[in-house]
């Protein structure tokens, strides 16, 4: 996000030789310094890269700041990647957020807001107002299926995306955590597919189902995704199956 006193960067992937392109290929599209890096949410594919950013300020959600950890992926000790994570140096957030908060780039603002826990505990949403442009992290993807880890909220995630498309118009480019990018109408249909899969596993807590017994049900569930992919929802929603409190967004602006 380019501004008038310098730049603003969204994530910086996996690697220290991730962000260290990442950084080299901003500098072709645009002279100006890298001030700010904003961190959607702590896994390492958007984080591991801030140590290539030098002399910047980086913001993410507190909760997010606190788990930056290494994550290694677990294809194998033989997996390349998985050798560039381990020999990355941690850089950690050194500013956080609660609720919302605004970042001033001189002829623009961009706005930072928690929206509520849904991939992780820590998601973030950014807006950049004048460009009706939102990057919504891994609360949105379009090039696979929602990652529902080991530390995500199933139960949330609905009300979460409900809330984070109260930011977005008919006319909002929305920038998923991969893919390409996307409108509200397709974040709607993805909280909806979300939701299927939060209602079912409520149904199943209500129902007095174990976890191991609803897992094993996953396939016959009608859900749409792989049921393969949900196990860990499952986990995670009998983990927090009572239900959160209410949450609203401040406004800003």
């Amino acid at each position: 996000v380019a501004g008038a006193d310098g730049l603003l960067v969204v994530d910086t992937r996996g690697t220290r030789r991730q962000g260290e392109r990442l950084r080299d290929e901003i500098r072709r599209l645009d002279p100006r310094p890298v001030h700010w890096v904003v961190n959607t949410h702590q896994h390492f594919d958007h984080t591991f890269g801030n140590v290539a950013f030098d002399d910047v300020t980086i913001y993410a959600h507190e909760a997010a700041a606190e788990r930056v950890r290494r994550l290694c992926r677990e294809d194998g000790d033989d997996d390349p990647l998985n050798a560039e994570v381990i020999e990355t140096p941690l850089r950690h957030p050194d500013t956080t957020f609660s609720s919302v908060s605004v970042i001033e780039l001189g002829d623009r603002y961009v706005e930072l807001l928690h929206p509520g826990r849904g991939h992780t505990d820590g998601d973030a949403v950014i807006r950049v107002p004048d460009a009706d442009v939102v990057f919504a992290g891994d609360l949105v993807e379009e090039s696979a299926p929602p990652s529902f880890g080991p530390d995500c909220f199933p139960l949330e995630w609905p009300e979460t995306l409900e809330l984070a498309t109260q930011v977005m118009g008919d006319g909002t480019v929305v920038v998923p955590g991969h893919g390409v990018p996307v409108d509200r109408g397709y974040v709607m249909n993805q909280r909806g597919d979300v939701g299927e899969v939060a209602t079912a596993i409520t149904g199943m807590v209500q129902a007095g189902v174990s976890v191991d017994d609803a897992i094993a049900q996953l396939p016959q569930a009608d859900l749409p995704w792989d049921p393969a992919r949900l196990h860990d929802a499952v986990r995670r929603g009998y983990a927090h199956s009572d239900p959160p409190p209410p949450r609203t967004l401040p406004l800003i602006g």
